[in-house]
């Protein structure tokens, strides 16, 4: 066999499948929004102490991006839904990428305040317009795979950020770890750009074999229900809440905690922050794996979702309790890294629940979930650094963690991913008839 013929047979098998790109370029988008937004918790220690901040001040600052973020997760599913992840995705990765860029620029607490308002609405349509395009890109089967090797990469992004930011840091100061983050963020708008299509069938490089496993979505979407829906999701948006309490506690204070609980440096507590979200990083593939590999197996969407979260999120509780009676480093690291492994094992399964219930509406859906992770992510910092600044106690952010750890266990059985949501205009119609009746 001629060398070029052998050369063009083995570049055909090593060329990624159009499936494959576009879940590496979503894989890199939620490393890049998580590295853009915790890498505030750990150049806290360089800009709260230039500007002269209390930890509750500080708090204020990491959660001050998560209120535009609750706000645009419904209103960002719903433009994602209605104009496509492409375009929502390009105009959002050009805001938070500038946001990004001007916290650098911060001159003092209301200019810091300021750039992460901004980042929030930047971000705050990433997620549901990314699991819009997996409704259409991923197959039914591997959708709990597929959010949680994404959300794996956004642990990544959590797990590099302490070590990143503070070796920038450390040579050349903690604004120059903003400029070279937001860089990174217009750098993919510009590759996704060219390598995403809206609808599988129009990508260039797509084969009639992946064509044939992915879901067959209709291209008009037809005019959502908010009511039904928002009824539908309520339980999916608590029990996410319950999830978020846990996570914006981690990703905000986590570097802050080894620092001062056990007076380390700044480098050992950005490497023992790093390990405790690498276990997120372990927990959340491993997770969308296992969902994916129950429902297989029994055919049982309840059992695969809902069960599994609950499992997972007694776990949870489980692994922190020690963190209340013993004040020991080591012990603090495994349980902080157990109690994030099983956190981020529930999220494979939460993010596919909106693609089982209401694949039509999947970025509404999913924003309406979405808003519980938000609404945690402006309350948990900040009520954490009061009770850090009140009390003097690093562990005691933790038992609201454990107690709405066990709220979500319980509620996650309300889910039911197993019953698709079915709403049309003839349903609103004759509901309204019976209503004036």
């Amino acid at each position: 066999m001629p060398a070029t013929i052998i050369l063009e047979t083995t570049m055909k098998h090593l060329r990624l499948r159009a499936t494959t790109v576009v879940l590496i370029m979503l894989c890199l988008m939620y490393f890049i929004t998580y590295l853009d937004r915790v890498n505030v918790s750990t150049a806290a220690a360089g800009f709260g102490k230039e500007f002269d901040l209390s930890k509750t001040q500080i708090g204020l600052v990491f959660s001050a991006f998560a209120y535009p973020y609750l706000v645009f997760q419904i209103i960002g599913g719903w433009v994602s839904d209605k104009f496509g992840a492409k375009r929502t995705l390009i105009y959002c990765g050009i805001l938070w990428g500038i946001a990004t860029i001007l916290t650098g620029f911060a001159g003092g607490l209301f200019s810091l305040l300021l750039a992460r308002l901004l980042l929030g609405l930047g971000e705050g349509a990433t997620f549901p317009a990314a699991t819009s395009a997996m409704s259409r890109w991923v197959a039914k089967e591997n959708r709990g795979f597929a959010q949680g090797v994404t959300h794996a990469f956004a642990r990544i992004g959590n797990a590099v950020a302490p070590t990143l930011v503070v070796f920038i840091m450390a040579t050349h100061g903690w604004r120059e770890s903003f400029y070279i983050c937001g860089v990174i963020s217009l750098v993919w708008v510009l590759v996704w750009a060219f390598v995403f299509a809206e609808h599988p069938e129009k990508h260039p490089r797509i084969t009639k074999e992946e064509l044939a496993i992915l879901p067959a979505v209709k291209k008009s979407t037809p005019k959502i229900p908010w009511g039904p829906l928002f009824k539908r999701m309520l339980p999916v948006t608590i029990v996410y809440f319950c999830y978020g309490w846990t996570l914006w506690l981690f990703l905000s204070w986590i570097p802050q905690y080894f620092l001062h609980s056990y007076d380390l440096d700044i480098k050992k507590s950005a490497l023992f922050a790093s390990s405790v979200f690498f276990a997120g990083v372990i927990g959340d593939t491993l997770g969308g794996i296992v969902s994916d590999r129950i429902l297989k197996r029994t055919g049982n969407l309840k059992r695969a979702r809902s069960q599994m979260v609950s499992v997972c999120m007694l776990l949870t509780l489980l692994s922190l309790l020690p963190l209340l009676v013993t004040h020991n480093v080591y012990v603090s690291i495994l349980c902080l890294s157990a109690g994030f492994f099983f956190a981020e094992m529930t999220i494979g399964p939460m993010w596919a629940i909106p693609m089982d219930i209401a694949p039509q509406y999947s970025g509404t859906a999913s924003g309406m979930m979405n808003t519980g992770s938000a609404l945690a992510a402006i309350i948990s910092p900040v009520l954490s650094g009061y009770l850090i600044d009140r009390f003097g106690s690093w562990e005691l952010p933790f038992v609201g963690s454990m107690i709405l750890m066990g709220f979500g266990v319980l509620l996650a059985f309300r889910m039911q991913p197993d019953s698709k949501f079915e709403h049309s205009v003839a349903d609103g119609a004759a509901n309204s008839l019976k209503a004036g009746a």
